[in-house]
């Protein structure tokens, strides 16, 4: 179908019409991330319930891998997903952050400094909260489950208020669950690493150096960085520290500028476009007019280096990571066998309960706290538009932990499937509550740009 500007469309084509800027890519993205998270939980809860759950767990703990010669790898599928996919929600995770540090809300040390100590707060209150519950009961182990903040479905249940909800409120959630998730990531590294091969560090230590190399030599292309990143990954999975650590280092690496500045780009364009309308006057079939071709090759390869590397691949990478990873990681981690008979004993084993008083009560008072704290002592304004009472259903937003929470939840309790099953089921019940709690929150307590003060 063709309009009468000479452009031709299918009727698909035309929802990528509209332009997005990054920050509402990266909402719209999350929102639809978060409701497939949320869809696929309830399947793998129904799985776990069901006569498949034998099935789905003898799939989960099927091994694969290659083996030449006497070299073997194999992992189980549970640990391809948890090691080697979750290795792409950490690189996308990265760029954003690293999106978020140059150019981004924590980009200015005045603007940062509010979500930094909201994050914060929002670790430290819960971790202790879940220390002070296990004290004396020897599961210590899981103090860093409720630390962390599911950014995709704390941003799909915010978006579910739609134009109630302040811009200024999305974009602060974004800050702090990034920061969140980044100290997350520190923690794993440090804290949920039980042996390190220091011989194959050395190995990923190199790895790194030669990716950083790359990035200064002025490699812009991703494949280089892929190939290495592949090695640096298996380094990190010998040496004991979490695979899917190489996945933040790989975002950091990659280039944030552009091989052509915006004018020179614009320039080149107009160029391009003065000898397309030569080549094509001489042969306006385009059929078979080589040199037309060529120059709209030549372009799209120019439109491809007057783009950031790590911004293309943000772009790229999010729809594959929030719409296939994520999902599957839901699938595979959240079947949590229930027995309703035994509910009750769930509710007073101390770490369900120290997983549920760290995301139910931890993080909002940790998040509002420091926040409050932060403005009392002049350090730093609420964003305009936005009031204490907002800020609080964001804390109750950062309960939901899920993704994070869980993925720290099978590294700390790797040896004991009892206690992972009440660190998982803690983990969702404080989800939902979280969830259902914040929404409910600030749908009382927002109003419609139309509704008066």
């Amino acid at each position: 179908m063709a309009n009468n500007k000479g452009v031709y469309h299918a009727r698909w084509e035309q929802s990528f019409v509209r332009i997005m800027t990054p920050l509402e890519e990266f909402i719209q993205r999350q929102t639809t991330s978060g409701v497939l998270l949320m869809i696929c939980a309830v399947i793998a809860l129904f799985i776990a319930n069901s006569a498949l759950y034998e099935k789905y767990e003898h799939f989960l703990h099927t091994y694969a891998g290659f083996v030449i010669g006497d070299f073997k790898f194999q992992l189980s599928a549970l640990h391809w997903i948890n090691e080697a996919l979750m290795a792409g929600f950490f690189f996308i995770m990265g760029l954003e952050l690293k999106r978020e540090l140059l150019v981004g809300e924590l980009a200015s040390p005045k603007q940062a400094l509010l979500p930094i100590t909201a994050a914060l707060g929002g670790v430290l209150i819960p971790a202790g909260a879940y220390l002070v519950v296990n004290w004396s009961s020897g599961s210590l182990s899981g103090w860093g489950i409720p630390m962390a903040t599911d950014i995709a479905f704390a941003i799909g249940a915010l978006s579910l208020l739609g134009a109630r909800v302040p811009k200024n409120l999305v974009t602060f959630l974004i800050a702090l669950a990034i920061v969140d998730d980044l100290i997350a990531v520190a923690v794993i590294a440090l804290f949920y690493t039980e042996h390190i091969d220091v011989v194959t560090l050395i190995y990923a230590a190199g790895c790194t150096g030669l990716l950083a190399a790359m990035n200064l030599w002025g490699i812009r292309r991703p494949l280089p960085y892929a190939v290495v990143g592949a090695v640096l990954w298996a380094a990190m999975l010998a040496s004991g520290i979490h695979a899917t650590i190489a996945g933040i280092i790989v975002a950091f690496v990659i280039p944030i500028r552009p091989k052509f500045e915006p004018q020179t780009f614009i320039d080149r364009i107009k160029e391009s476009a003065h000898k397309m309308q030569k080549a094509i006057g001489d042969t306006p079939d385009i059929i078979h007019n080589n040199r037309f071709r060529s120059l709209v090759t030549a372009l799209d390869d120019g439109a491809t280096l007057a783009q950031a590397p790590a911004q293309r691949l943000e772009h790229m990478l999010h729809i594959p990571v929030a719409y296939i990873v994520i999902p599957i990681f839901a699938l595979a981690n959240a079947g949590i066998p229930i027995d309703f008979e035994s509910f009750g004993e769930y509710l007073e084993n101390a770490i369900t309960v120290g997983v549920l008083v760290g995301l139910l009560v931890g993080k909002p008072l940790g998040i509002v706290g420091f926040t409050w704290l932060t403005v009392k002592v002049g350090w730093a304004e609420l964003p305009a538009g936005l009031n204490m009472k907002h800020i609080f259903g964001v804390g109750m937003l950062g309960g939901i932990g899920f993704t994070m929470s869980i993925f720290i939840a099978d590294l700390g309790f790797a040896s004991s499937p009892h206690d992972l099953l009440m660190a998982k089921t803690g983990i969702l019940l404080a989800s939902a509550i979280a969830g259902l709690g914040g929404f409910c929150w600030l749908l009382l307590h927002t109003k419609k740009p139309s509704e008066p003060d």
